[in-house]
């Protein structure tokens, strides 16, 4: 997710009569059919006149400069390596890849998960479509569970009894928006590099996506004893409405609310493209998926009096109450991995909807009028058998995370280059994300890069790396090695060459031993990929303006594989096995420099 801030005036606002500040959302919601995400523009002013809009009425809220403030607290607390969960739990697509999280998660406690963190990465050993999030959640923690007992001698169930928490961390898919990257990591998508490094083993490693997830949900954790929090591995946000806590409800999901907009409002956000939570006078939340202002309005008839809406973003936590009931629930189809089910679609929408609607919205995915109602059943005595044996919380609710909050999103390649050259930036969102990254301040010289950084304001961002000549400008170089460099425009990640010459370019896990070294074309996207089978190091490119989605499955021409071929490839790659055919070849380059 990502989100930035613009000044608007009256010329650019004509019905305004004020400089108001807007921020800009992209919000990359989780479906309801898999992990993958998908992506909301809108307009949220964190300044409003008090006036009626709707049913409702708008208050102040704290200035954007108010919230700025409160993000760099908020921070601090993240990056504080006391803070996180008492467990994590990584869910996986391959053994290869839950053998490596759980091993470089403990690398790396006090950098990602707190220091005294108990890691447990799991795959989801499900079949080919998954088990959906919602069941996808129940299976991880359940082999999760089995695993701390078996590793550590620890029972879960008793850490979250006795007040702990657990955080829980989707990783699965393919990343075909984020190609090659992923590729370029053995189909290991979590572990695509971050410009900030981390200590492995006593060397300097590039922060990886789900490290930095990771770190970023920690601060979560004290706001939820005795909850399992989920959430997906490649969203970075800072809320800025705070880490509100957690624990009147059994289950709740983070949104960003507003009051409820009316028709005109409803349509310039773009709500019907996206699921929704509406929260009532009650405090108790439901579900809105994908419909127009008219048929929400329907829809929330029964629920009581709306008092805020807005978009989900997919991530909830559970109570260990209704977590343990809902194992017993699905122990069948845990046992036999034999359904999909998804959180909102198949939980959350059940658990709040009357069956009536339900049923008129499953129908527009695939499910029969039958289908829908009977699982709407089974959910409603669920919901009873719930709320009697626990009546001391109520059902469902929201945790705001604010708007103007700051969201990067690393997983689509424009905004992987987009969010990681923010951090030349000047404004308040850079130094925000140079801060939460850990990276120096700009005007940090390193002993061992002696080329010349040439932007007039000293742009340019450089970690961890080494140059004997060059010029680098608006430019992030990080764990770089290098004889002589010329680039501008570029972001530069964990790259080994004699020579380098590019702009606008990502260069990504590359080494390069050749005289001539790197010389690319302008607005290219280069790496490596290292198979560990056939010894050989694959070269595979792109284009910075290049969605890897739309061309996936086609071969380029500049590629010896399409992206698709490469992800079948890569396929039972033991990723230990692909870093350290890396790491060696790095380490043969830079001695040759």
């Amino acid at each position: 997710m990502w989100c930035n801030t613009k000044k608007t005036t009256p010329k650019d606002f004509s019905r305004q009569n004020k400089i108001v500040e807007h921020v800009v959302v992209r919000l990359f919601l989780a479906t309801t059919t898999s992990n993958t995400t998908a992506k909301m523009s809108f307009l949220c002013a964190p300044f409003r006149d008090s006036a009626k809009m709707g049913s409702s009425v708008f208050s102040f809220e704290p200035s954007m400069e108010e919230k700025q403030k409160a993000m760099l607290e908020s921070i601090k607390e993240m990056n504080n390596s006391e803070n996180g969960f008492d467990a994590v739990i990584v869910c996986c697509s391959t053994e290869h890849q839950a053998t490596y999280w759980g091993e470089r998660l403990m690398q790396t406690r006090g950098s990602a998960c707190k220091k005294d963190a108990l890691v447990y990465a799991v795959c989801e050993d499900w079949a080919k479509d998954g088990a959906g999030n919602g069941l996808g959640t129940l299976y991880a923690y359940s082999k999760a569970k089995q695993q701390a007992q078996t590793k550590d001698g620890k029972d879960l169930d008793q850490i979250l009894k006795d007040g702990g928490s657990v955080g829980l961390y989707h990783t699965a898919g393919k990343g075909t928006r984020l190609a090659p990257l992923p590729g370029a990591e053995n189909n290991n998508k979590p572990g695509v590099k971050l410009p900030s490094v981390v200590e492995v083993g006593g060397e300097q490693k590039n922060l990886t996506i789900l490290e930095a997830v990771v770190r970023q949900t920690n601060r979560y954790a004290q706001e939820r004893p005795g909850r399992v929090s989920v959430f997906w591995g490649d969203q970075i946000f800072i809320p800025s409405a705070g880490h509100n806590k957690s624990g009147t409800h059994h289950a709740d999901i983070l949104a960003v609310m507003g009051p409820m907009p009316n028709e005109k409002e409803w349509n310039e956000k773009g709500f019907s493209n996206y699921g929704l939570i509406a929260v009532n006078g009650e405090n108790e939340a439901t579900q809105v998926e994908k419909v127009s202002h008219a048929t929400a309005t329907e829809l929330l008839t029964s629920f009581g009096s709306v008092k805020q809406v807005g978009p989900s973003l997919g991530s909830f936590s559970l109570g260990h109450e209704m977590l343990s009931l809902m194992l017993s629930e699905f122990e069948k189809e845990l046992a036999g991995k034999t359904a999909k089910f998804d959180s909102d679609p198949h939980f959350w929408m059940p658990l709040t909807m009357t069956k009536e609607n339900y049923a008129k919205i499953m129908q527009t995915k695939d499910e029969t009028q039958e289908q829908a109602e009977a699982h709407h059943d089974r959910m409603t005595k669920f919901k009873t058998t719930l709320l009697e044996q626990f009546p001391e919380k109520k059902l469902f609710g929201a945790v705001d995370v604010g708007q103007g909050s700051y969201w990067w999103d690393y997983g689509l390649l424009k905004l992987y280059r987009k969010n990681n050259l923010l951090v030349t930036g000047d404004d308040a969102e850079a130094e925000a994300l140079r801060q939460y990254l850990n990276i120096p301040s700009r005007d940090v010289k390193l002993e061992k890069f002696q080329a010349s950084i040439e932007d007039e304001s000293n742009k340019s961002v450089v970690v961890a790396s080494t140059a004997k000549s060059g010029s680098v400008k608006s430019s992030v170089v990080s764990n770089v090695n290098c004889g002589d460099i010329q680039i501008e425009n570029c972001l530069l990640v964990n790259v080994t060459a004699k020579k380098i010459r590019a702009s606008n370019a990502i260069i990504y896990n590359v080494v390069d031993d050749s005289d001539d070294g790197l010389i690319l074309p302008d607005g290219q996207v280069y790496t490596n990929v290292f198979m560990p089978k056939s010894k050989e190091k694959l070269t595979m490119t792109s284009t910075v303006s290049q969605c890897g989605g739309k061309m996936f499955k086609i071969k380029m021409s500049t590629n010896p594989y399409s992206f698709n071929d490469v992800y079948t490839m890569n396929g039972e790659t033991d990723v230990r096995q692909a870093y350290a055919m890396g790491d060696k070849a790095h380490a043969g380059c830079k001695n040759k420099i």
